[in-house]
């Protein structure tokens, strides 16, 4: 959006937020002579067995010798049982129920001597028809030397399963489950449990790669070195202790105008307990907890992010690269702030209460994207001018101001594009959750990989934890200060995944991705800088590579790409088990005069983009931005098939900033703004001649493509006269559809002629948006 706040006053709008009375259901992660549990220790259900009774089950991965289940019912009295153990399943019956009545429940167990308590979990009776607890795999997926054997298992008794090999969703029809099933080479597993008068589960995946050779990658401890700037707290340190470093790095992190393009990268992870502290979070601060689910690490105070600085003027329009993960907060107040424009995302919190997107002061803020979270609240946008939410759920939402976007988000406002702006899908197509950081019941650290997810809707651990695999630290290589290019590749080539902590990284040489189911997983912002026109990584056309929270900066020479995935002609079939970036960002410019023909290229098929932003500058350090100063032609060229964008920010370049020739692609919300530095309309026009580039381009040769919740707008202060002609291009086939379209022309610097092809109005005065419901 407009960055500069002294650029341009533009009309607040605000909308009157509606109270709602929440039960709130108090979770903890009390250790009992142990520590809080993996995820893959344990499945648990509740199923609905008539109009006043239900059934919570308890099914442990391996035996346990007792299993103690606590609950209270309606808020009443707790209630404390031994339950009865069936066929490896520990069952309890509570009876005396009536439709509406909350069960707020937990467990303790005994595992080889320890035992441990569980999270809370939440169940409500006779409201909606229960499902079928979520089928596991015996073993989890893998990779492996030789076949396996895999059990498939539901913990709700009397359940059927069904299930495919091929990758594919399975249904009622699909192969019924009789017994263990032979994987004698690389496939997904899929199985869904099935039950009369029950809702099917939601569908379990497991991926198998057979006959690779074991990862040699033993570079690390269990235990390593973060380096010097991961804070890690425990619950035992004083809370003054704990808020006083918090404070401190707040403050070298905080001011927009000397620490938005400065070089401080900071994380602040919080092991599993309970802390009171309030984390103001910076510019480039990362703050996660290390448990392996949200409830494991509960923050009672907040984690926040407002206009903190004078300079802000009461905006919050570049409060940019800051994110949040993994944590659960009983927020001061009853609110929670969370005020960001781009590159902050908000994944696997847990706000028990409300949450506010927009500032204290009701100003602006650009945009953002929350994932795979729960706010038992409302959640409040007010002043945001464009929102995406996936796979999560929602008490509430209130307000927007052009274009906010769901998928998956139970609690999600229905579709009224464009009054109110709101475009909802109930599920994501596909969609699989970051790869993270936790600790185990040893007290060693392991990196937790989700699994894939097709249709999926709310938060992947609303109902238990997480489904997915575990990967030992050992199998990481921890790129640190001091690391090159040449280190880290030989780490790569030795059978490595890499885990970036904050800091900045020069590369003289590319980084090449190689092996199938790699995990470059970074924290703190660590940010890659190609030196000499190389592209910062490259990524083979292979299965399952996973990169998450990198910052690509384009160097002083020219780099034709800062990422790709695939080379050109990429053919192979990644349904199964797609590559996945999530929260990696690009910029050209701002910090360094940065200069990359493209950011991002994808040739492999079925990629998932995840929340990327895609950024050429339009402020930044002296010299290190402009029309000159910085150059980058387009964000985003994706050329392979069947590609998934969920939550696409791309803004400022200089031609067509996305291009999609690939075949079957979907794009579920677009954010995008024009550059705004044009010298003049003969330096900005297509080959045909036609004004302007299009800010999102299908080719000419697509037949298949759709997109859901896309915002284009144009601000081009350097010379108001310039015009674009659309900011949407595509092919007229019946095939290629868009929903909930619009244009702005902010403060009225230069006008969009139309929104797609030949279709809406021109842009008019006012910053009023310019909407298409449905193309063609």
């Amino acid at each position: 959006m407009i960055r500069s706040s002294e650029r341009v006053h533009r009309r607040r709008s605000r909308w009157r937020a509606v109270v709602v009375s929440v039960v709130l259901a108090v979770c903890s992660s009390l250790l009992v002579g142990g520590v809080a549990t993996a995820a893959d220790d344990y499945t648990q259900t509740v199923t609905s067995l008539n109009a006043t009774q239900a059934q919570i089950a308890f099914t442990p991965t391996t035996a346990a010798v007792y299993v103690d289940v606590h609950y209270i019912v309606a808020g009443q009295g707790q209630q404390n049982f031994r339950m009865d153990l069936s066929g490896g399943t520990w069952r309890k019956t509570v009876s005396n129920l009536s439709s509406g009545s909350v069960i707020d429940y937990w467990f303790t167990y005994e595992k080889s001597g320890p035992q441990y308590d569980t999270p809370h979990f939440s169940y409500t009776h006779g409201t909606t028809t229960p499902s079928v607890a979520t089928p596991t795999f015996s073993p989890g997926g893998g990779s492996y030397a030789t076949a396996q054997t895999v059990t498939i298992s539901t913990a709700t008794a009397g359940s059927t399963i069904r299930y495919t090999v091929d990758g594919s969703t399975p249904t009622a029809s699909s192969t019924l489950y009789s017994g263990p099933i032979s994987v004698p080479s690389t496939r997904t597993v899929n199985a869904i449990g099935i039950k009369s008068g029950l809702t099917n589960s939601a569908v379990a995946s497991a991926t198998y790669t057979i006959g690779t050779t074991p990862i040699s990658c033993t570079t690390q401890p269990d235990v390593p070195n973060f380096g010097p700037n991961t804070r890690i707290f425990d619950p035992s340190m004083s809370s003054t202790a704990i808020q006083a470093q918090l404070d401190a790095d707040f403050n070298a992190q905080k001011d927009t105008l000397t620490h938005q393009m400065g070089t401080g990268r900071i994380a602040h992870l919080f092991k599993p307990g309970a802390y009171s502290v309030h984390d103001d979070v910076g510019y480039y601060t990362s703050v996660a907890g290390l448990g392996q689910n949200p409830g494991d690490v509960v923050i009672n105070g907040a984690i926040t992010v407002d206009a903190f600085n004078e300079s802000d003027k009461g905006v919050a329009l570049q409060n940019f690269w800051r994110s949040a993960e993994n944590m659960a907060v009983n927020p001061i107040g009853g609110s929670n702030r969370w005020a960001v424009a781009q590159a902050a995302p908000f994944r696997r919190m847990d706000i028990r209460g409300n949450l506010q997107l927009y500032p204290a002061s009701y100003g602006f803020a650009s945009g953002g994207y929350i994932a795979d979270s729960k706010v038992s609240g409302q959640t409040a946008s007010i002043s945001q001018q464009q929102w995406y939410t996936r796979d999560s759920n929602l008490g509430s939402w209130a307000g927007g101001v052009w274009n906010m976007v769901f998928s998956g988000t139970p609690g999600a406002p229905p579709t009224t594009f464009p009054n109110p702006p709101e475009t909802t899908l109930a599920t994501t197509p596909v969609s699989r959750d970051v790869p993270y950081l936790y600790l185990d019941g040893a007290g060693k650290y392991r990196v937790f990989t989700p699994s894939l997810r097709t249709n999926a809707s709310g938060a992947s651990w609303a109902n238990g934890s997480t489904p997915g695999t575990s990967i030992p630290m050992s199998q990481f290589y921890v790129v640190k200060a001091g690391d090159t290019a040449s280190t880290i590749n030989s780490a790569l080539a030795s059978g490595c995944n890499l885990f970036f902590t904050p800091g900045i990284y020069h590369l003289n040489q590319t980084l090449n991705v190689t092996r199938a189911n790699t995990v470059v997983l970074g924290i703190g912002y660590p940010t890659l800088i190609p030196d000499n026109g190389v592209n910062a990584m490259q990524i083979a056309d292979v299965d399952g590579v996973r990169i998450k929270g990198l910052l690509f900066d384009a160097g002083t020479t020219n780099s034709a790409a800062l990422l790709t995935v695939g080379p050109a002609g990429s053919s192979a079939n990644h349904a199964a088990n797609p590559t996945t970036l999530q929260d990696v960002f690009f910029r050209i410019g701002g910090s360094i005069a940065g200069h990359a023909t493209t950011s991002l290229v994808v040739n492999s098929q079925h990629t998932i983009i995840d929340h990327i932003w895609a950024w050429r500058a339009d402020h930044g350090n002296a010299g290190t931005w402009g029309w000159t100063q910085a150059t980058a032609d387009t964000g985003v060229i994706v050329n392979g098939n069947n590609v998934l964008a969920t939550g696409l920010f791309v803004e400022h370049y200089q031609k067509t900033q996305v291009i999609w020739n690939g075949q079957g692609g979907k794009t579920i919300f677009f954010q995008n703004e024009m550059p705004y530095d044009v010298p003049n309309q003969a330096s900005w026009n297509r080959p045909s001649g036609r004004n302007g580039y299009a800010a999102y381009k299908v080719g000419d040769n697509v037949t298949s493509h759709e997109a859901w919740g896309l915002g284009s707008y144009n601000f081009f202060n350097v010379n108001p006269s310039v015009n674009a002609y659309n900011a949407f291009e595509a092919p007229n086939n019946a095939n290629v559809r868009f929903h909930s379209l619009c244009t702005v022309s902010l403060n009225y610097q230069g006008t969009i002629t139309h929104v797609i092809n030949d279709t809406g109005a021109v842009t008019p005065p006012g910053t009023v948006p310019v909407n298409v419901v449905s193309y063609p």
